[in-house]
């Protein structure tokens, strides 16, 4: 082998060992997703994390009231690291019936009765400071949940943090 076939050989080894380190580090530091969810006690005024699976509402941090919802926390600087950034964009939670079959269907294995488009109008949003839910299939519901797209620097996109 020649000293230039050698010199490429040693790069690609260099290559691929780095490549191998840093997908190492994003598996060992959990990069293929979470498995919590941010939550928001109402009564307690207060974030939590809890199961990413669970149907919100859901039992609270004070009580076994069912008075905590799903919330989005946003980064509004575009670095999810960055704590003092967090923002809850909005809160979420289901109404009864779809909350029901969300369970039973997880606990079949199936699919819930409720189409998609129904299921929309089943779900509600809110913003912290509103004090009323809006269906998810209203034209406030889609304005709730699509604000924070530009809630980053200079108008720019934030980003959607996980616990």
């Amino acid at each position: 082998m020649d000293k230039s076939a050698l010199v490429k050989l040693a790069a690609a080894l260099i290559l691929l060992g780095a490549a191998g380190y840093s997908t190492f580090r994003w598996v060992r530091q959990g990069g293929g997703g979470s498995e919590k969810a941010f939550f928001y006690d109402l009564s307690e005024e207060k974030l939590f994390t809890g199961p990413r699976t669970a149907v919100p509402p859901i039992k609270g941090l004070n009580d076994a009231l069912p008075d905590a919802v799903r919330a989005v926390v946003i980064s509004t600087n575009g670095n999810p690291a960055d704590k003092s950034s967090w923002k809850i964009a909005y809160l979420e939670m289901y109404s009864p019936e779809l909350k029901s079959q969300i369970e039973a269907a997880r606990a079949a294995g199936t699919s819930p009765a409720m189409g998609g488009r129904m299921a929309q109008a089943h779900r509600f949003v809110r913003r912290l400071s509103d004090p009323q839910w809006f269906s998810l299939s209203s034209p406030e519901g889609e304005r709730i949940v699509n604000e924070w797209l530009t809630a980053g620097p200079g108008g720019g996109p934030a980003v959607v943090c996980t616990p």
